[in-house]
């Protein structure tokens, strides 16, 4: 006998409201409402094998309504993942329980990536679909043919991000990629009229967009506009018309089942209006092996995918690139000796851009791009050609003003697999990206930030293009590689350190200006300290100069002129305070000993600082906005010069 499909949805409403009731705590409304959605994706379309999670060839499903993350976790258990477990659902929003209020990647292997930000789930499946894309461009049908599902909610598709997603989306022609929009026209603040009188299906229409409607408790309808979906070569959105807290008899269609729990009352009068009669976290054995049979066509696509695997001819190369194995090769090595014969006096963006000629010549899987700034951030090489959508074995994409997509797409490409992304916009145009910065280092994403015109160096333009507290605020980030290079083989050393990095993200702060050359070998990474001493005093040893970036040579001159004055001065190029701060106290106490003056020089805030030059230092920086101004001018007016740094210092050890 064929059970009714609204009670294979019943499960996933009934495992939602036990858990939200348990915690108290949650959201049941949304996996209430998209139940019968979500059961009809697993059941008939989502390619999936529940005994490996990480298959490659895999549909991703992406919960972009983060908050409504029991539907992920109860379809993951209902579908045979070995984790959550019924006991981790029992736990949902528990200390120690991977079933946390909202999905995260690290906790579940089912779960594609961190959402609870509205909008940036989408917006990194949009990265996950372009990777798919490109893969397939070059492995085939054989190797890379699967599509991205979201499940996203109105907060998701009013979030600015989801403007910038779509735009990308639709220009690139997306067509793996289908968002199913739980339409229930109610926020946390009551019915969406309240806030929103767009045309939502028009707006996405306008990018480029195949849109349809449907019955989203209707599994025959559901069917009709997944099918749709698939036929079509655009992105779709499918607005799923849904009953938010569907089955609750006193409080769905409201906002009351958005962010609490039902309550005792409800919850009992839910199972009566849903003829649920099994115990709370109880799933009646037919319903179970019903869930479980979706998963089994699954592990059959799996095992012929496999077998075609073992007899392609680019098994290793595409093993190894779903691994996340890059290694700078010849060009590379030829590039970091073309540095010693000739030691260039480049900015560091432009040294970024003669790093990245070697490094995408070594390395197939870099994939890089510009939010609009391609030849200000220096991000295209001459192996990288543009991503488009009659060509999606490119390399290089063309992000448009899209600071934030940018940077969650690249989310989505590392989360993937098979790509090591790297994108480029100003410094100061950090802040557009922040959020999905933050989500690269909660998920532990090699992805790599280009962020150029990293101080008052940039001149003319001014303040609000001027970075100030930008350093120092990025570096507060857990888990983010904050490097700022003083010259060319330094900014060598750093990609070649956020390459390695596969649990964390890059940030490589670079300048507009020409630097000197400082560094003359290149036997060893010394970046990989963080900090290290560039050149020791000649004279006694009265102070140690701590400078990074473009400041460093700044430091080197005024040791020049304290030697001069018969003062010895260590200076110590900062790249990176984390990978500092990562050595052993040994080492550290070696580099900033205690019985000098420790002086810091940043072209940034003086906040922080005193960490390492404690409160009786020095710390030369800018605590103010910037000004329009040549750059020479600039530095001069806020006191970042030899003549004026040179004299506080010898005044402060008594020179």
């Amino acid at each position: 006998m064929t059970l009714p499909e609204r009670q294979l949805a019943n499960a996933i409403r009934a495992l939602a409201m036990d858990a939200v009731q348990a915690a108290n705590s949650g959201h049941p409304g949304m996996p209430m409402g998209m139940a019968d959605v979500a059961s009809v994706l697993y059941s008939d379309y989502l390619k999936f094998d529940p005994t490996d999670p990480k298959w490659a060839d895999r549909d991703r499903f992406v919960l972009s309504a983060g908050h409504g993350s029991m539907l992920a976790y109860a379809t993951l258990h209902l579908a045979g993942y070995a984790r959550p477990t019924i006991d981790d659902i029992r736990n949902f929003r528990q200390l120690n329980s991977p079933c946390a209020g909202h999905p995260e990647n690290f906790e579940l292997e089912g779960v594609e990536t961190t959402t609870g930000p509205l909008g940036q789930g989408l917006a990194t499946a949009v990265g996950m679909a372009i990777a798919e894309r490109h893969l397939n461009a070059i492995y085939g049908d054989d190797l890379v043919d699967h599509r991205t599902y979201v499940i996203a909610g109105d907060g998701c598709l009013m979030e600015g991000i989801n403007h910038e997603a779509i735009g990308l989306a639709g220009h690139l022609q997306l067509g793996r990629l289908v968002v199913l929009w739980d339409d229930n026209k109610i926020t946390i603040d009551g019915a969406t009229d309240l806030s929103t009188s767009e045309d939502v299906a028009a707006r996405y229409a306008a990018t480029g967009w195949h849109v349809d409607s449907c019955d989203g408790h209707d599994p025959a309808d559901i069917r009709r506009a997944l099918d749709g979906a698939l036929a079509d070569n655009r992105p779709s959105l499918i607005a799923c018309r849904t009953v938010i807290g569907f089955g609750a008899p006193n409080k769905q269609g409201t906002s009351a089942t958005h962010g609490s729990p039902l309550g005792a009352d409800e919850v009992a009068a839910a199972r009566e209006t849903l003829g649920w009669t099994a115990e709370p976290f109880v799933i009646p054995g037919d319903i179970a092996a019903a869930w479980a049979a979706f998963g089994e066509k699954g592990k059959a696509l799996h095992a012929e995918w496999n077998d075609r695997l073992a007899n392609n001819d680019n098994k290793i190369e595409f093993e190894d690139r779903l691994s996340g194995k890059v290694v700078p090769g010849d060009a590379f090595k030829a590039y970091l000796d073309g540095l010693i014969a000739e030691p260039p006096k480049v900015a560091t963006r432009k040294a970024s851009e003669n790093t990245l000629s070697a490094l995408t010549a070594d390395i197939g899987a870099m994939l890089g791009g510009s939010a609009d700034l391609t030849g200000s951030n220096n991000t295209k090489t001459s192996s990288t050609k543009p991503l488009t959508k009659n060509d999606y074995s490119g390399r290089y994409i063309y992000y448009g003003i899209r600071e934030f997509g940018m940077s969650a797409a690249m989310n989505g490409m590392a989360l993937h697999g098979g790509i090591v992304p790297y994108g480029g916009t100003f410094l100061v145009f950090a802040d557009y990206c922040r959020a999905a910065i933050r989500l690269s280092a909660l998920q532990r994403q090699r992805v790599v930030y280009v962020m150029t015109h990293d101080s008052i160096g940039l001149g003319e333009d001014g303040p609000t293009h001027q970075p100030i507290e930008h350093l120092q605020s990025l570096r507060a980030m857990p888990n983010l590689l904050v490097m700022r290079p003083a010259d060319a083989v330094e900014t060598a050393e750093c990609w070649a350190i956020a390459l390695a990095e596969q649990n964390r993200p890059s940030l490589l702060a670079l300048t507009r200006q020409n630097l000197p050359p400082l560094r003359h070998d290149v036997t060893q990474n010394l970046c990989l300290k963080g900090g290290y001493r560039l050149r020791s005093a000649s004279a006694g040893r009265k102070v140690v100069l701590v400078a990074t970036g473009s400041e460093v040579s700044l430091a080197m001159d005024i040791a020049d002129r304290l030697e001069a004055a018969g003062q010895g001065a260590d200076v110590v190029s900062m790249v990176s305070t984390e990978l500092f701060d990562e050595q052993s106290p040994a080492y550290q106490a070696d580099i900033l000993p205690n019985d000098v003056l420790l002086v810091s020089i940043e072209a940034g805030t003086t906040f922080g600082w005193e960490r390492y030059t404690g409160r009786d230092g020095l710390r030369f920086g800018i605590d103010s906005f910037g000004a329009s101004a040549p750059i020479e001018d600039l530095f001069k007016h806020f006191g970042l010069t030899v003549d004026a740094i040179t004299p506080q210092i010898l005044a402060r050890i008594g020179a």
